[in-house]
């Protein structure tokens, strides 16, 4: 097993190739998540069963891979699996997100916020304006509607009914009688949320003010933030299947994919 000095283009950091090219084994495990023999391994890691063979014998020593005895095949071991509960504890989907922001923003040509819940509902953490010359300035702590706007839909489409519950029966309560739908209406209107795997509001709250969310879930699948979109309904496209929501699907997808989430399905994006 070689140990040569990766080169160093320009100012790139220094690595070791060897442990480089172990990882792409670690990889190719970790990407289809389950057990395989050396050959198929090897393939999938793009290297010759016997180049594989040592280093699946090291990683072993340590604790990263372990061989099953009734099959032979290699599967991730005690200690990566140790490694990737402490991330996933470490990690924080605002602070993963927010960098997003600056492009996100400048590609939807909108303002775009990160929605977390509150205790008071679907509230803004961090936020990024529009680089139009017009846009929807919303500040930090901004708590949004349930039944309203993309985000409070979004949160009450997938988070627990015990848990959205009483947030939507006090923003009842405090409505004008007879203007906010009762619970079995607004589970009917979350479908469609559900299907499209987005919140959607247009005009709702404000007028002539339109805003799409995007929803990112952690390890287990529950739903942790809301990437959303916020802008003049002239300006921003609202479509299942436009631009604006392309873009916020993919940001929320990746920030799930480094939170730990295997989405078992794409959502209808119709």
């Amino acid at each position: 097993m070689s140990n040569e000095v990766t080169p160093t283009p320009g100012r790139a950091r220094r690595g070791i190739q060897s442990v480089e090219v172990g990882g792409r084994l670690l990889r190719a495990l970790a990407h289809l998540g389950q057990p395989m023999a050396l050959k198929d391994l090897a393939a999938e890691a793009g290297m010759s069963p016997a180049k594989a063979h040592p280093y699946l014998v090291s990683f072993g020593h340590i604790g990263l891979v372990e061989q099953q005895r009734d099959s032979g095949r290699y599967a991730l071991g005690p200690l990566a699996l140790q490694m990737g509960l402490i991330s996933l504890q470490q990690a924080d989907p605002v602070r993963i997100a927010a960098p997003l922001l600056p492009d996100l923003a400048a590609r939807s040509g909108q303002t775009v916020a990160l929605v977390v819940w509150g205790t008071r509902g679907p509230t803004i953490v961090l936020r990024e304006a529009s680089p139009s010359a017009v846009h929807v300035d919303m500040r930090h702590g901004t708590v949004f509607s349930i039944v309203g706007t993309a985000s409070g839909r979004l949160f009450a489409a997938f988070l627990p009914a015990d848990v959205v519950r009483p947030v939507y029966e006090a923003e009842r309560r405090a409505a004008p009688a007879g203007t906010a739908p009762t619970w079995a209406q607004l589970q009917r209107e979350l479908d469609e949320v559900r299907r499209h795997g987005l919140g959607r509001a247009e005009g709702a709250v404000v007028a002539g003010v339109s805003a799409l969310s995007a929803p990112v879930f952690d390890h287990r699948g529950a739903m942790v933030l809301a990437i959303t979109a916020i802008g003049p309904s002239a300006a921003l496209d609202t479509r299942w299947s436009g631009a604006v929501a392309a873009t916020l699907r993919d940001a929320a997808r990746s920030v799930s994919a480094r939170l730990g989430h295997r989405a078992p399905a794409t959502p209808g994006e119709r």
